[in-house]
């Protein structure tokens, strides 16, 4: 069932873009070969209007095949025999419906169940946030520069613009109808850590230890299992956090007691203080319900937040804080809505259609942002030159552009392959 459903909305996402292509490519007189879902051999043909529409064996894609795309054919009826703007049109419209698609979605979703506004919930006790004149009811409208619209904005920003000892905090609210500023230097959370990663919460197995922390300066490995803190047991998860909770770590030394291929050792070590500035506010992450022109509106802007979420993961990958391990390709896509459909379920079937079809706009807007990017062998690639042609108002070399593109075909390929066997690992 899950495969289905990640077959389903994969088809759907693509089957818009490629209808995209379709439409501009007969109003611009463009003959169409072939427009067709998915790839490999045809399962399901037929032909039409001088059209053959397929289904091909393997639901990974689609094509709206055009006569002379890739050539340097210019006869009447071929791509090249439109006029430079038609064809930039016939371009450009795949990813533009894949962002309308986007917001055809998106409105279901926030007329059903609404939209989660960046309102302050709760602001600490004496903390510099209150002290600042941070009130709960505010609604954040701009952080550290960055505009917010939306509760999950605030979660982005925060995350990708994490807080230092020293930074000074810069907000906009709304208030009573009236926008003020606020600013203030955070107020800072003193712990002491050991520096290890359990294999899961209620697991006492080291599953990765932080480098220049305690328990790796001190010798320990990935897999060895902790049983004991200062002689008490920590049997599991549990034990450890009530430990933690009714013996703060501190600077004192404390004695870890742990075992590795049967053997028992010991390690006296010291936590390391680690300084956390904390924000000093919680904020709303549900959904509130709207109705009139509200839906329309905040529908436009939930594509806006994939859009600009799909284009600051991308700027991530470029700066080197994500790396290839955290791409995901269509099997990862797969998994991820098969995950979200059972995740769903003891929710009850409107959730289950809600967050399916919160995947498909984030699929949606992704394959839009990704189509638009200026890479041969992608639609945004493609109107770079186009846009070069209508510039200099002659095309750009056809047989060069045709290799720049084949060049960019094959990395491509090569880099889904990439892709597809990281997702495949990820899952098994």
């Amino acid at each position: 069932m899950k495969f289905v459903i990640a077959v389903i909305i994969f088809s759907v996402v693509i089957l818009i873009h490629e209808l995209g292509h379709f439409l501009l490519a007969k109003k611009n007189h463009i003959e169409v070969l072939e427009f067709s879902l998915g790839m490999g051999p045809r399962i399901i043909s037929t032909v039409k209007g001088g059209t053959r529409y397929s289904v091909k064996l393997f639901p990974l894609g689609g094509s709206c095949a055009m006569a002379g795309e890739d050539a340097e054919d210019d006869s009447p009826g071929t791509f090249n025999s439109a006029p430079v703007w038609g064809r930039i049109a016939v371009v450009a419209a795949g990813p533009v419906f894949n962002f309308l698609l986007a917001f055809v979605l998106s409105v279901i979703i926030v007329g059903c169940m609404g939209y989660d506004p960046a309102t302050v919930l709760e602001v600490t006790q004496n903390s510099a946030a209150e002290k600042a004149g941070l009130k709960k009811g505010d609604v954040i409208t701009e952080y550290q520069g960055y505009h917010i619209d939306l509760g999950k904005d605030l979660y982005v920003y925060s995350y990708l613009n994490e807080l230092k000892e020293g930074d000074t905090i810069r907000l906009k609210v709304k208030r009573d109808g009236k926008e003020q500023e606020i600013s203030y230097k955070p107020d800072v959370n003193v712990r002491y850590l050991l520096g290890f990663n359990r294999s899961d919460v209620n697991s006492m197995t080291v599953e990765s230890l932080i480098k220049g922390m305690p328990l790796e300066e001190a010798g320990l490995e990935a897999g060895d299992v902790i049983t004991k803190i200062n002689g008490v047991e920590v049997p599991d998860g549990n034990a450890y956090e009530k430990y933690i909770e009714e013996h703060p770590l501190s600077k004192k030394p404390v004695t870890i007691t742990y075992e590795r291929n049967g053997l028992e050792y010991e390690a006296e070590i010291t936590p390391r203080e680690y300084r956390t500035p904390v924000s000093g506010f919680g904020y709303n992450t549900y959904s509130e319900k709207t109705s009139g022109f509200n839906v329309l509106k905040y529908g436009a802007v939930e594509v806006k937040y994939m859009i600009r979420t799909t284009i600051l993961s991308l700027k991530e990958l470029v700066t080197g804080h994500l790396g290839m391990k955290d791409l995901s390709g269509p099997v990862g896509i797969a998994d991820a809505i098969g995950d979200t459909y059972e995740q769903s379920k003891s929710e009850g079937t409107l959730m289950i259609w809600m967050n399916l079809l919160n995947m498909a706009v984030l699929l949606s807007a992704n394959l839009g942002v990704m189509n638009l990017l200026p890479l041969p062998a992608l639609d945004g690639g493609r109107l770079v030159f186009l846009v070069a042609e209508a510039i200099r108002r002659k095309p750009v070399n056809r047989q060069v552009e045709g290799m720049i593109h084949f060049a960019g075909l094959m990395l491509l390929m090569a880099l889904m392959v990439i892709v597809m066997y990281n997702d495949i690992l990820k899952i098994f």
